[in-house]
């Protein structure tokens, strides 16, 4: 029987470079894969179905969770994850030196309230400064380049909190230099950062972050994988066919970094390489970027919390609920 062709859109990731590069191939699958930046593939795949299998924004996958005839299904693979306290900007002149001096404020956020980076933010903000997401007064839209009202996204905002949309051209950057906005959640730096009108809420993020880590053992998750349910249904073997070429290729990619850990100043362009893996494997383990559910249920359980308590979920899902069963008890 020949292979089930199926095409595969996702940005080259190092850690999914093996099988993008088709030097891993999941078993009983011909897999096309497209490399694409995800902000792209979201409208793509999102309003019109145009892969097979993608990378998604967690948040915007568990929005197709409520429709009636829910278009995905994913595996617990995750493409993209970070840190959020380095990435919440704010205009030099705001005042805000602290989170609860954001309480009424204007803060923008980048394509849509419920972006990933955004809900972890807030989340993060909560969670760790007692400040609520409804606080604070939403503009939406692009960073550095405009990007159109994005009609296809899974949800909306809650009727309760204020958001605004911005109009065709306008973008966030200009206008968190010159304060029409005081504040930014964004996981694209924005140009004002460079002309020193805007800085980071937190000067010191990355201390802030390794710390959070140490506490919480939270690892903040971007993106996953998501597959076209109805392939899943004809060929169920498919998930779990994925998954373990996705694991394939990340230990090799984890193999590689290992196996030049005393080196990596010597190979890589990156001052301090050597130091600052090793300072992060000391931290974060021998595998900093873990799939599966079991080894994510705490940062999981969080992004699932987060989802809903900011509105974007009618009921709070469990993390075995938002994968395939084949996968999520790995």
């Amino acid at each position: 029987m020949a292979d089930l062709k199926l095409s595969f859109a996702c940005l080259k990731y190092n850690h999914v470079r093996a099988l993008m590069d088709g030097v891993v191939r999941p078993e009983g699958i011909d897999l096309t894969c497209l490399d694409i930046d995800p902000e792209q593939i979201h409208p793509r795949m999102l309003r019109d179905l145009e892969f097979d299998v993608s990378e998604m924004g967690l948040t915007f996958y568990l929005g197709t969770l409520a429709r009636d005839d829910p278009p995905f299904t994913a595996i617990p693979v995750f493409t993209s994850r970070g840190f959020r306290h380095g990435t919440i900007y704010v205009n030099v002149r705001s005042g805000i030196e602290k989170p609860e001096d954001l309480v009424g404020r204007r803060v923008g956020e980048q394509r849509a309230y419920g972006h990933d980076a955004g809900m972890w933010s807030k989340g993060i903000l909560g969670d760790e400064y007692g400040l609520r997401a409804d606080q604070l007064t939403y503009y939406i839209g692009g960073v550095n380049i405009p990007v159109p009202n994005a009609h296809w996204l899974p949800h909306r905002p809650p009727p309760h909190v204020e958001v605004h949309h911005l109009q065709p051209g306008q973008t966030l950057s200009p206008m968190l230099e010159s304060g029409e906005i005081d504040a930014l959640f964004a996981a694209t730096q924005p140009h004002g950062f460079e002309t020193g009108k805007v800085t980071r809420l937190f000067r010191d993020h990355v201390a802030l972050e390794r710390d959070y880590f140490r506490r919480t053992r939270i690892h903040p998750i971007m993106h996953t994988i998501v597959i076209k349910r109805g392939i899943v249904r004809k060929n169920p073997w498919v998930p779990r066919a994925l998954y373990q070429a996705f694991k394939e290729a990340k230990r090799r990619h984890d193999e590689y970094y290992h196996a030049i850990a005393g080196k990596m100043h010597r190979i890589l362009t990156l001052c301090w390489a050597t130091e600052l893996y090793a300072d992060n494997r000391k931290l974060m383990g021998d595998d900093a970027w873990p799939y599966g559910v079991a080894t994510n249920r705490k940062t999981l359980e969080t992004a699932l919390r987060y989802h809903h308590e900011q509105g974007m979920s009618k009921r709070r899902f469990a993390p075995e609920e938002i994968f395939a069963p084949e996968t999520s008890n790995d």
